[in-house]
């Protein structure tokens, strides 16, 4: 994996989210002289090399209305977690779904599904609809609705000192 300066110019720009703005790859390359293609070009290159692992959006589901949301564990045969995982992640509702570790004896969930509704009737309709579809009610699972927001921000790859500053970036 070979990045340069300019890669980690970029890494930095990209730190804090896009700009809002109707070109946003081309508004962070005005403010590293490269153009819309270069700076395209250099992102697709260090997703592939493992540079950059992940590269998406954070949604901040209060702005859009969404006010209710619930992880709702459940405790999964491990022979059946990857299809059911992969079957709740088709739910439009379902933000995030990953498996994590048992931690017995407390803690016996091993799958994780975050679901967002506007209020909370909204989010327990929508796992009631997924238990009886999916037939996972007899299953042992609990429903941990969120109580406050912490700060959402994407993945690190440069310090801050290194962070050029644009203007309406989210």
């Amino acid at each position: 994996m070979i990045i340069d300066g300019i890669d980690q110019r970029l890494l930095a720009a990209i730190a804090d989210g896009l700009p809002l703005a109707p070109r946003p790859y081309a508004e962070i390359g005005a403010t590293l002289a490269l153009d819309e293609s270069q700076v395209l070009s250099r992102l697709r290159r260090m997703i592939n090399q493992g540079v950059i692992k992940r590269f998406g959006v954070v949604v901040r589901h209060r702005e859009l209305g969404f006010r209710a949301n619930a992880m709702v564990v459940w405790d999964i045969d491990d022979m059946s977690i990857e299809t059911i995982g992969r079957r709740l992640a088709d739910y439009e509702f379902v933000t995030l779904c990953y498996q994590r570790p048992r931690r017995l004896p407390d803690w016996p969930y091993n799958m994780f599904c975050m679901i967002h509704g506007r209020h909370r009737d909204e989010v327990l309709t929508h796992l009631a609809r997924i238990n009886k579809e999916m037939n996972l009610s007899a299953l042992s699972h609990d429903v941990l609705f969120s109580t406050r927001r912490f700060k959402q921000c994407g993945a690190r790859y440069a310090a801050a000192d290194d962070m050029p500053k644009l203007q309406g970036a989210a």
